[in-house]
């Protein structure tokens, strides 16, 4: 063990490590990328946190740069959560400290997971309605933003978090809350790191209110800190919006205090099936009206694979090559929607087919439930690694963006199966690459760009359900404007002045560091 390490498990309660195996672990996630670290630790409290960056704060002041890079379990699909220099991993910051059922306030360690938390908050009739990763840690979802599937419905994870506490690369502690005027003042005017950040925050929404309204209005657009538009409400201030979305570039997120909801009842699921995706787009603008808990897109090439594996779902497929499958969930008041669903068959062709859940075919649609998984993850000589994923296309364009997914498909000869959700607006493309091949990485940086390019052709956005960390900062640093792209360099570096949190991920990604760093094994795996 070197030196360093040494000092910091003695700086620590947690621990430090430097060792290869480690290491080793600790250099991928779900992205494509590979990214060896110096040092992985495991805090196991906030204050151990202020520890580690107030140490490499210091180190920064003698020109000894060390990145810092926060993860939660490594779900990340862009790469945020790998770095050459220091992983803070929140995986011991597992707890569920409080929580008040009667207000359905929760206040949690930022590393316990989505599925420890729900499993916690069930036995007070609770839940966070996420439709995330069991395995997604609270600290991760704040700070990567996902628009999951749900969200339609119910709303992103913004929706549901109160305040957050976030350690800062200075090592102080910065707790949020929605300060009144007077209380920003006398925040401003304190002779502190967080009194800086106020002071300067402040500055910005009271002098750059055109391009915030700018930034409001394009909400389907995650990269840089979107937040910033959202701070400001009525006179009061709000720092927590900003690291939504911020990968860890602006601080470390370490508690969190949420509102839970009353938990919902088993939903009930419709299966339908067509030959063309315009009859699909004409049912789900019809379905949509009813208000779904979920309406899921899906390319029918990813549910035939799944059959070839050995699922059971001949009743789905129905003798048809080639269409679309639309799954859709209710929460609520199911009898009344049900009939309205019943009703919709007689405006749809016989070869629109409906499978309505019930006791009878509950197991065949549980198996189409997890055919995504068994197409993203049973992969023979290569892998779907997430290059095109979580971006945003418009409703009225998916239809002529399906027609120039197939001239792209024909053109770089790969197999892209669109799947998403509807209501959302956000879809997925995982063709399947072969890493250890020569080319791979060439290949994948033509589909990428050529990909962001008929998203943007069609009114898409690249960073519509997730922010672009390293990989798609390859083509979204391009493409921001240039005042955009000023306001969020200022807004790092009023939380980071010695740029030593994840630098190198959002506007300081560079391509060619990024496409250097692609993995060149295959990582079979469930990686949904």
């Amino acid at each position: 063990m070197g030196k360093i390490a040494k000092y910091l498990n003695q700086l620590t309660v947690g621990n430090v490590f430097d060792n290869p195996e480690v290491l080793e672990n600790y250099a991928t996630d779900r992205s494509a990328l590979k990214i060896k670290p110096k040092f992985v630790a495991f805090p196991e409290s906030t204050d151990d946190i202020r520890k580690l960056l107030k140490f490499f704060n210091q180190l920064s002041e003698k020109n000894i740069k060390v990145p810092i890079a926060a993860r939660g379990n490594g779900q990340g699909k862009g790469g945020a959560a790998l770095t050459n220099g220091i992983i803070i991993s929140t995986e011991k910051l597992n707890k569920l400290l409080e929580i008040d059922p009667r207000e359905r306030l929760v206040h949690v360690q930022a590393g316990i997971t989505l599925k420890e938390l729900n499993t916690a908050l069930s036995v007070s009739g609770l839940t966070l309605p996420i439709d995330g990763h069991e395995d997604d840690t609270i600290g991760g979802l704040i700070a990567s933003a996902p628009i999951d599937n749900k969200a339609g419905k119910y709303g992103g994870i913004q929706n549901y978090i109160e305040r957050i506490e976030a350690v800062l690369a200075s090592g102080e502690c910065l707790q949020t809350n929605r300060l009144k005027k007077y209380a920003v003042a006398k925040k401003a005017a304190e002779k502190t790191p967080e009194g800086a950040i106020y002071r300067k925050i402040a500055k910005i929404v009271h002098d750059k209110k055109d391009l915030l309204y700018e930034i409001e209005d394009d909400p389907h657009n995650l990269a840089g800190y979107p937040g910033i538009a959202r701070a400001s409400i009525k006179e009061t201030l709000d720092l927590m919006p900003l690291f939504f979305g911020s990968e860890g570039t602006l601080g470390i997120i370490s508690e969190v205090i949420l509102r839970a909801v009353p938990l919902k009842s088993r939903p009930t699921r419709v299966v339908t099936t067509f030959k063309d995706i315009a009859t699909a787009i004409r049912y789900m603008k019809e379905i949509e009206i009813l208000k779904p808990e979920k309406l899921d897109l899906y390319d029918l090439k990813i549910i035939m694979e799944a059959r070839e594996s050995g699922k059971n779902l001949d009743g789905v497929i129905r003798r048809l090559e080639d269409g679309y499958v639309v799954f859709t969930s209710f929460a609520e008041r199911i009898g009344s929607r049900v009939k309205k669903v019943l009703s919709l068959q007689e405006k749809f062709p016989r070869t629109v087919k409906f499978m309505i859940e019930d006791i009878n075919n509950r197991g065949i649609i549980n198996e189409f439930e997890n055919s995504l998984v068994n197409y993203l993850s049973y992969v023979k000589n290569g892998e779907r690694v997430p290059i095109l994923t979580d971006f945003y296309l418009p409703p009225y364009n998916l239809e002529s963006f399906l027609k120039d997914l197939k001239i792209l498909a024909e053109k770089l000869e790969l197999d892209l199966a669109l799947y998403g959700s509807y209501v959302t607006g956000i879809y997925n493309l995982r063709p399947k690459f072969d890493l250890e091949k020569e080319n791979y990485s060439k290949r994948v940086t033509t589909f990428l760009r050529a990909g962001a390019y008929i998203i943007d052709r069609q009114g898409g956005r690249l960073t519509g359900g997730t922010p672009e960390g390293r990989l798609k900062a390859a083509v979204v640093n391009d493409e921001m404007p240039e005042p955009r792209k000023e306001l969020y360099a200022e807004i790092k570096d009023i939380f980071d002045p010695k740029g030593i949190l994840n630098a190198d991920v959002k506007l300081g990604a560079e391509s060619r560091f990024t496409l250097t760093h692609f993995r060149n094994s295959n990582q079979p795996k469930i990686i949904i």
